[in-house]
Formats: C-alpha cells, sequence, structure tokens
C-alpha cells in the first residue's frame, strides 16, 4: 500500500499531525506516575526514553551546538512542573510542547548569535560532510513542523518508525505519511538547490 501517492495527497497535513495513537496503560504510565510522586530514578529512566525525542524537537528550531545544552534545560523544567500534570498519559505532549516553548524562548533570548548562513564552512577531510549537513539540516528546518521533528527523530536521532509513534503518540500511519512527504520535500528542496 503506497502512502505517499496521489490519493493522500489532497488530504490536509493537519489532519495527519492529529491523529494519536489510542492511550494505554503500561509500564511507562506507572514510571510516570512514581516519577510525579518523586522517584527521581524513574525520571531518569523517562529522561533516556525521551531525550531524543526532544532533541530531535529542538533541533528542528535551534542550531545544533545548542540543542543538547537546551535538552537539559528542557528536562529540568519538566522535573520542576511535574507534579502539575494532571495524568500519565498527557506527558509526551507535554514534554514536546516544554522542548517547542523552550525552542521559543531560545530565540526570544538576547544574546547575539552569528547566523548559519555566517558560519564559515569546516576545514579539513570531513569539510564537504559538514557543509553538506548544514544544508541538509537548513532544508529540513525550512520543512512544516510535522514533516521537520519527524523527519529529525528519523534521520538525526535514528529512531525507528514505531518508536517514532510510540514517543510521540502519532499513529504508526502517520508517522509513515509524515516520513514519506517530508522526504519528497525534502528532495524537492535539495535538487532545487
Amino acid at each position: 500500500m503506497k502512502l505517499c501517492g496521489a490519493g493522500l495527497a489532497a488530504r490536509p497535513t493537519a489532519m495527519m499531525q492529529l491523529m494519536l495513537m489510542p492511550v494505554e496503560t503500561s509500564e511507562e504510565d506507572g514510571m510516570i506516575r512514581a516519577a510525579i510522586e518523586g522517584d527521581r530514578t524513574a525520571f531518569g529512566e523517562l529522561y533516556v526514553r525521551y531525550a531524543r525525542m526532544v532533541h530531535a524537537i529542538l533541533l528542528a528550531r535551534v542550531p545544533a551546538g545548542d540543542a543538547e545544552d537546551l535538552v537539559q534545560d528542557v528536562f529540568m523544567a519538566a522535573m520542576r512542573q511535574l507534579r502539575g500534570l494532571r495524568t500519565a498519559a498527557a506527558f509526551r505532549g507535554w514534554l514536546g510542547a516544554i522542548a517547542r516553548n523552550r525552542a521559543i524562548d531560545y530565540h526570544r533570548e538576547s544574546r547575539e548569535r552569528v547566523p548559519l548562513e555566517e558560519v564559515p564552512p569546516a576545514r579539513g577531510a570531513g569539510a564537504d560532510t559538514s557543509q553538506d549537513s548544514f544544508l541538509v539540516m537548513s532544508a529540513i528546518r525550512g520543512l512544516p513542523e510535522a514533516y521537520r521533528e519527524t523527519l529529525i527523530m528519523r534521520l538525526v536521532e535514528g529512531m525507528t518508525g514505531p518508536e517514532i509513534a510510540e514517543r510521540t503518540g502519532l499513529t504508526p500511519d502517520s508517522v509513515r505519511v509524515n516520513l514519506c512527504r517530508g522526504m519528497k520535500m525534502l528532495r524537492e528542496k535539495l535538487e532545487s538547490k
């Protein structure tokens, strides 16, 4: 079954973004509840499970060199605010929202930054690869949000489609469609350069 065919192309992308997986009680829900009650070991396990997702969300919005530090900021904010979380089922979306908001705050800060276009190309054996990476990341950042985050989770973080679905709450079909459409848009952007 081809998901990127003409029949699906006419559907609004917002619809694909909203197709969430059904919430089910699991070991992870117990871990989230334990973390809400102050269990730091449980929170550490949540960090291990969700750090790549948070990193991908941030990487879609901020320079790569700053994304790693911001992952720590997101989890520190989550730990401080965890008691305000109403249900364990809301954790994934809530954590993603914290990451997106942290990226917005990052851009609001008055620190002076050098725009990506002004960063000098790397020298040495990996210079071409490094420059290509900057071009690809720049192209990905120009895609719609659903495709941008999903592609970075897959291409940069190395997450599988089912893993992306599990971490984000999207259905596996939505992830597949987002990856297919995102890759198509990314190829078009890169070929036009």
